[in-house]
C-alpha cells in the first residue's frame, strides 16, 4: 500500500509515538483495539443518525421530498472523494478522522437541541445532510488510510475483516437503536443518541498512536493538485492496484442494484411483503459476517487474489439465481450464499488494496475506491428499475449477474492480480 508524498503528513506522524508493541496480534494490539472502537461507535452514530434524519423528513414533508433530504449527501461526497484522500495523505489520517467525527458530533447535537424547541423544517435536514455528505469525503478515505499507521503489515487482513465485522455490528445494530430512540423521544432523542456516540470516539482516537512515514514518503510533492495527479498516476501504475479497481467498479455496479432496488421489486412480486425484504438482507448480513469473522480469525487467506476472482464468479451465479427462487426460505438461502461469497471478495479486495499500496498514498488510493462504490455505483439504481420496468426481473438480474462475473473473470485473467498474495 514509492513515489515522493506531502511532508506534512510525516511531520504529524513523526510528532506521534510509535505502538509500544508493534508485533502483536491485531486483537490484542491496543491501538488496533482503539481504532477499532472508534470506528464501531461512529458507525453506530452513523446509522442511528440516517434513521433519525429520514424519519424527521418523512414527517416534515411529502415522500418525494423526504428522498431529495436524504440524496443531499450523495453529491458533495461523490465530487469531493478524491480531494478528501488528498487532505488525508497532506494532513494525516488521524487527524482528519478525528476532525471528521468532531464535526458530526456538534451538528447532530446542534439539531437535537433544535429539535426539542422548534420543528425541524426540511431546509434545515437539507443542510446537515449536506454537511455530511462534505464531512463523509474527508472521513471515508481517512478511515481507510489508518490501519498501516497502526498495525503491522502481516496483520492488515485480520485488520480488514474486524472492520467487516464492526460495520456490520454497526449496521445491524444501529436501526433498531435508532428506532427505539425515536418511539420513546422523537427524532430529536434519536439525534442525541447519534451525538453522543460521536462523541464516544473522541476519546480513542485522540488515544491513538500512528507509525511515522519513512522514505521517500516524507518528501515533499507540492500542491495539492500535484498530489491529486502523482496519486493517480500512482494508482494506474501499480500492477495489482490498478487492475483490483477495475475489479471494484464492475462488481459493485453489478451488484448494488439488484440488492438495492431489485430486491424490493422481486419481494413485491413474489408477495414476500417489506418482512420478506428483512429476511432476506439478514441472510445477506449473516453471510458477509462471517465472511468477515473468517479473515478476522485466519488473518491469512492463501491465494488471496485466485480466491477473490473465484468468488466474485461463483458469487454472481448466486445473485441471478435469487431473481428465480419461488420461495422466501430459499431467497434467504441464496442471499447468505451471496452475503458470504461478496463478503469474502469485498474484504478480500479491502485486504489487498491495504497491504500492496504504499501508505502515503493510501488515503488516495481508498479514495478512489469509495468513490467507485458510493459515488458511480448507485447511478445504476434508476437504470436498475426502469430496466425491471420494462424487461421484468430475472433479465436484469442475469446481465447484472454477468457483470459482477465479468469482475470475477477480469481478475482472474491479470495475473499480477491472480497471483496477489497477503503477507504471512
Amino acid at each position: 500500500m514509492t513515489a515522493p508524498a506531502p511532508s506534512t503528513t510525516a511531520t504529524v506522524a513523526a510528532t506521534d509515538p510509535a505502538p509500544a508493541a508493534v508485533e502483536r496480534p491485531a486483537h490484542r494490539n491496543p491501538q488496533v483495539l482503539r481504532w477499532l472502537g472508534a470506528y464501531t461507535a461512529s458507525t453506530l452514530g452513523d446509522s442511528v443518525y440516517h434513521l433519525a434524519l429520514s424519519w424527521a423528513a418523512v414527517r416534515g414533508g411529502t415522500p418525494a421530498e423526504a428522498g431529495l433530504v436524504m440524496a443531499v449527501s450523495a453529491v458533495p461526497r461523490a465530487l469531493l472523494m478524491l480531494g478528501g484522500g488528498v487532505v488525508a495523505d497532506r494532513f494525516g489520517p488521524r487527524r482528519v478522522v478525528i476532525a471528521s467525527d468532531t464535526v458530526r458530533c456538534v451538528v447532530v447535537l446542534g439539531v437535537a437541541a433544535l429539535v426539542l424547541v422548534t420543528s425541524p423544517t426540511l431546509w434545515m435536514l437539507a443542510c446537515v445532510a449536506l454537511v455530511f455528505g462534505i464531512v463523509d469525503a474527508l472521513f471515508l478515505p481517512a478511515v481507510g488510510a489508518l490501519p498501516p499507521r497502526i498495525a503491522p503489515h502481516d496483520q492488515l487482513a485480520r485488520v480488514q475483516g474486524m472492520r467487516g465485522l464492526a460495520y456490520r455490528s454497526g449496521a445491524v445494530l444501529g436501526a433498531p437503536l435508532g428506532g427505539l430512540a425515536v418511539a420513546l423521544g422523537g427524532p430529536g432523542a434519536a439525534f442525541a443518541v447519534a451525538g453522543a456516540l460521536f462523541a464516544l470516539s473522541l476519546p480513542l482516537l485522540l488515544a491513538l498512536r500512528i507509525r511515522p512515514l519513512t522514505g521517500e514518503a516524507r518528501k515533499q510533492n507540492g500542491t495539492a493538485f500535484g498530489d491529486l495527479v502523482d496519486g493517480l498516476r500512482y494508482l494506474r501504475g501499480h500492477r495489482v492496484l490498478g487492475p483490483l479497481m477495475i475489479v471494484i467498479a464492475l462488481s459493485d455496479l453489478g451488484f448494488v442494484g439488484p440488492l438495492n432496488v431489485g430486491l424490493a421489486l422481486l419481494s413485491d412480486q413474489r408477495g414476500w411483503g417489506a418482512s420478506g425484504i428483512g429476511w432476506v438482507l439478514a441472510g445477506f448480513g449473516v453471510g458477509a459476517g462471517g465472511a468477515s469473522l473468517l479473515l478476522s480469525v485466519k488473518g491469512r487467506v492463501p491465494r488471496a487474489g485466485a480466491v477473490l476472482g473465484w468468488t466474485m464468479t461463483v458469487g454472481a451465479v448466486a445473485i441471478g439465481a435469487l431473481a428465480f427462487v419461488p420461495q422466501l426460505p430459499l431467497a434467504v438461502a441464496v442471499a447468505l450464499a451471496i452475503g458470504l461469497f461478496a463478503g469474502l471478495s469485498g474484504a478480500l479486495c479491502g485486504a489487498l488494496v491495504q497491504t500492496a499500496c504504499d501508505p502515503a498514498y493510501l488515503g488516495r488510493v481508498s479514495a478512489v475506491s469509495s468513490l467507485v462504490s458510493l459515488g458511480l455505483a448507485p447511478l445504476s439504481f434508476p437504470f436498475t428499475g426502469a430496466a425491471i420496468g420494462l424487461w421484468g426481473v430475472g433479465p436484469v438480474f442475469t446481465v447484472s449477474a454477468a457483470v459482477c462475473a465479468l469482475a470475477g473473470v477480469y481478475g482472474l485473467s491479470v495475473r499480477a492480480v491472480r497471483r496477489a498474495e497477503l503477507p504471512g
